[in-house]
């Protein structure tokens, strides 16, 4: 419902199914999961910080949505912590920067000013998700009228009441974000970067580092590690939850293109410069060596996250102790020459020029092993995104 085509006929109609007389959502919107409660703050910028990380992985990867709206978005489970995915990409398009549009798609209550002006960019997609965000924490949409001519009129003219109730009761940060978000000129609108880093997203620890061009950077840092790190972040990687790789699986599912699970150099090659740099043939391929963890010319899923995430994910004290004790087989507290040869073997890497570099880089106190606190700092060493508080 509510999607048109450019071929629409009569330019005062093209969406259809969105005449509503009453300040409600379309379609009955109902967007936080049963049971919930819509308190402002955490339930909020859950769902908030999906759609904008699903605007942002979308934007990356040259891809405008053009039709987010609530109906869109589904949990996937009736569990009140459940992610929202993205669903119902039919008007979507690939962009590059710089091209305008013309074509008038979307619904009524979300589309942003630029479309009906018909010149405009990746930026509505951020006025759809601040409408959005509107709705979640007042429950009717910011532009409404008794038709859709009169929605349009409210929508070109961007008067936003944040007068009436609720209004007075929300945090002036939600405010803030609602009002950046929905500036009628897109090039002060945010992007979906700025959104996921607003304070009211952060509220509760609920961003993290979007993905983009980090995704490059860490793949460089990873190639300059060790080996026991790259294992030890394998070990890591393979542990991992859903919620902490948000995002790195669905670059690794867009670059895998023929979906065999596994990204060859030449998907890693036509993937890569996607993320926005110009990238040579020998790096990528030095990349895909690094990223390569068991050398068997192929990056598969665990060792795209490997290479990939974020490394404050580490941070967790549960997470290192875990990649320890994989090489400390026998709980003796120290890793040895021996359990390290054995640990680094299994990914042909076992050589004892290896063995003894890592040593002589890690084993600090010089004893000829490695104990926790050595490898904690060597997994700490040279990670500029790393936050080295410890966990409470």
């Amino acid at each position: 419902m509510g999607n048109c085509n450019s071929e629409a006929s009569s330019e005062t109609q093209p969406y259809s199914g969105h005449q509503h007389h009453h300040p409600q959502p379309s379609n009955g919107i109902s967007v936080l999961p049963p049971n919930s409660k819509p308190s402002v703050g955490r339930v909020l910028n859950r769902p908030m910080e999906d759609i904008a990380t699903v605007v942002h992985d979308c934007h990356t990867m040259g891809v405008m949505h053009r039709d987010l709206k609530p109906e869109n978005f589904l949990f996937l489970g009736k569990e009140e912590n459940s992610p929202l995915k993205a669903t119902d990409f039919g008007l979507s398009v690939f962009f590059k920067p710089g091209d305008v549009f013309k074509d008038l798609v979307g619904s009524a209550y979300y589309v942003a000013p630029e479309v009906l002006r018909r010149s405009y960019g990746p930026e509505v997609d951020i006025w759809s998700a601040g409408v959005i965000l509107f709705i979640l924490l007042s429950g009717v949409p910011p532009f409404w009228a008794e038709n859709e001519q009169g929605i349009f009129n409210a929508i070109l003219r961007g008067h936003i009441d944040f007068a009436s109730d609720p209004w007075p009761s929300i945090s002036s940060s939600a405010k803030d974000l609602v009002k950046n978000m929905l500036r009628v000129d897109p090039k002060k609108r945010l992007s979906a970067v700025e959104v996921l880093n607003h304070p009211w997203m952060r509220e509760d620890g609920a961003s993290d580092k979007p993905l983009d061009i980090a995704v490059l950077t860490r793949m460089k840092q990873f190639r300059a590690m060790n080996k026991l790190k790259k294992v030890a972040l394998k070990v890591i990687a393979e542990n991992l939850s859903e919620e902490e790789i948000i995002g790195l699986k669905e670059m690794f599912k867009s670059m895998d293109t023929d979906n065999n699970g596994i990204i060859t150099f030449e998907e890693m090659k036509t993937g890569l410069p996607k993320l926005g740099t110009k990238i040579s043939e020998s790096e990528v391929r030095q990349l895909m060596e690094a990223a390569d963890v068991d050398g068997n010319g192929t990056i598969d899923y665990i060792e795209f996250i490997t290479a990939t995430m974020h490394m404050n994910r580490m941070e967790r004290e549960d997470h290192l102790y875990k990649a320890f004790e994989y090489f400390d087989k026998d709980r003796s507290g120290y890793i040895t020459m021996e359990e390290l040869e054995s640990a680094l073997k299994k990914y042909n890497m076992g050589d004892d020029k290896t063995i003894k570099e890592i040593i002589s880089e890690v084993d600090t106190d010089n004893d000829g092993r490695i104990n926790y606190e050595e490898f904690v700092a060597m997994m700490r060493k040279g990670n500029p995104d790393l936050v080295t508080k410890r966990r409470k």
